[in-house]
């Protein structure tokens, strides 16, 4: 059956998200530093993400909403500094702007605009990346996250929301994503085809059953593959 929509994971797949994510915290650090000096010697940058590991083994309840674990990460923080009423709205902010701010692989933005001249995209994402604020929303027709979902991948039922969100068949559309646990499996038990954005070359784990339909080394090849489907279809 032919490909007629496609859905894609976000981080680490268009950019490479680590970066992001260790500005963030420093400039929340650089924040509480200013602002709140007592509860930013009593949590540095290691001890708040160790805080968050402990939220988010404690609290399972939200292993599909890392904005929430994260929001009360900092609340634990400036309670435990005898603070109650922390600025958490204003700390997110700093957080979500730094962690948005992303810089797209070189072949990114140039695959998803031949991608997307032809085929409906939705991204399909277990963070919290805005796509509005990253300046790539024009390009995807729908914007799936576990936190609005209410479950994470690999679980099925995100990748099915996000069928239902497209009208398209799940066989008839291709998940792509880094994660081969996360994207792959999770896809491939949904009933979803895939495509692994492989940019390290690494071997397929054997421990995840079959191996995904493409393993490619960027979305450059995936564009490539994709157009050269659509031509081989329209020959026959």
């Amino acid at each position: 059956m032919p490909i007629l929509a496609l859905t894609l994971d976000l981080d680490d797949t268009l950019w490479p998200v680590l970066p992001a994510l260790e500005r963030a915290d420093q400039a929340v650090d650089a924040w509480l530093r200013r602002h709140h000096p007592d509860v930013a010697r009593a949590w540095p940058i290691a001890a708040m993400r160790a805080l968050r590991m402990q939220v988010a083994a404690e609290r399972l309840d939200l292993a599909h909403d890392f904005t929430s674990q994260r929001q009360l990460t900092l609340r634990q923080a400036f309670a435990a500094c005898g603070v109650d009423d922390a600025p958490v709205e204003a700390l997110w902010e700093i957080y979500f702007a730094a962690r948005n701010s992303v810089e797209l692989y070189p072949d990114s933005l140039p695959a998803l605009q031949r991608i997307t001249a032809r085929w409906p995209l939705a991204s399909l994402t277990n963070g919290n990346a805005d796509l509005q604020r990253i300046g790539i929303h024009a390009h995807f027709a729908h914007h799936v996250c576990a936190r609005d979902s209410g479950v994470a991948k690999p679980d099925p039922r995100i990748f099915l929301a996000a069928a239902e969100r497209l009208g398209v068949a799940p066989g008839q559309i291709l998940h792509v994503g880094d994660d081969p646990a996360m994207d792959m499996a999770g896809a491939r038990d949904a009933g979803l085809r895939t495509a692994w954005i492989n940019r390290e070359g690494l071997p397929w784990p054997a421990e995840l059953g079959r191996p995904p339909e493409l393993d490619l080394r960027d979305m450059t090849a995936l564009a490539d593959w994709l157009e050269a489907q659509a031509v081989a279809t329209k020959s026959r």
